[in-house]
C-alpha cells in the first residue's frame, strides 16, 4: 500500500476513535446527570479543607475598650448667685398641650444659645394626670368626665447676667403662646428629686431592709 494512503486512513481511523471516545464519555456523564450519581453533585470535593472559622469577622476588628458600667446620676452642685449673676435658674414650661409645650421649650433653649446664655441640663419631669369628677344632677355618685394630662419641660440656667435678665424675660414673656404657664425659679435639691418617679413599693422594701 501506498505509504501516503496509508498515513491518510490511519489519521482518519485515529480521528474517528476519538470522536468515539467523546461520545461514550458525553453519554456516561448523561447517565449520571440523569441516575443523581455524579461524584462532583454528592460528594464534598473539599472533605480535607477545614471549614471552622468561615464567616467569622470579630477577630478582624479593632479591639474595644470593656464598657464601663454606668454609675447613678449624681445632683451637680448648685451654683449660688453673686451681685452680677444669678445662681442656678430653672426655667418651668408646663401645660396640657405637649406640642406646644416641646416647642416652647425648645424656643428657650435656642434664645439662649443665642444671647450666650449657659445652660446647664434641658429635661422633662414625669406627666401628672388629674381627673376631672363630674357629679350629675340626680344622685350623689361622681363620675370621671375627663383625665387631663399636664406636660412639664425644666430649662436649666447657670450664672445668667443680672443686666440680661429683664431683656431675656421680657422676650420670653411676649412670645408666651396661650395656655402654657411659665415660671422661673431658683434651683433646689427637691427640684432634683422630683425629675424621678415615686415607686413606693420600692421604697417600702428598702425601709424594710433598714
Amino acid at each position: 500500500m501506498n505509504p501516503v494512503i496509508r498515513k491518510a486512513s490511519f489519521a482518519f481511523h485515529s480521528r474517528v476513535l476519538d470522536q468515539a471516545g467523546l461520545l461514550f464519555r458525553a453519554s456516561v456523564s448523561v447517565q449520571h446527570l440523569i441516575q443523581g450519581s455524579l461524584v462532583f453533585s454528592n460528594e464534598r470535593q473539599y472533605r480535607t479543607m477545614p471549614t471552622h472559622g468561615i464567616g467569622k469577622y470579630k477577630h478582624l476588628l479593632p479591639k474595644e475598650a470593656p464598657k464601663k458600667k454606668k454609675e447613678r446620676q449624681q445632683m451637680k452642685q448648685i451654683k449660688t448667685a453673686t451681685d452680677a449673676e444669678y445662681g442656678t435658674l430653672n426655667v418651668k414650661v408646663s401645660g396640657y398641650d405637649m406640642i406646644l409645650v416641646e416647642h416652647y421649650s425648645q424656643y428657650i433653649h435656642n434664645l439662649c444659645n443665642r444671647l450666650g446664655v449657659k445652660v446647664a441640663e434641658s429635661y422633662a419631669l414625669p406627666t401628672k394626670s388629674t381627673e376631672v369628677m363630674v357629679m350629675p344632677e340626680q344622685g350623689t355618685k361622681m363620675y370621671v368626665d375627663a383625665i387631663l394630662k399636664t406636660h412639664e419641660r425644666i430649662v436649666q440656667l447657670s450664672q445668667l447676667n443680672a443686666t440680661l435678665c429683664p431683656t431675656f424675660m421680657e422676650v420670653l414673656l411676649k412670645n408666651q403662646p396661650e395656655g402654657i404657664q411659665l415660671s422661673v425659679k431658683p434651683h433646689t435639691e427637691a427640684d432634683y428629686q422630683a425629675r424621678f418617679k415615686a415607686r413606693p413599693e420600692l421604697e417600702g422594701l428598702m425601709a424594710q431592709m433598714t
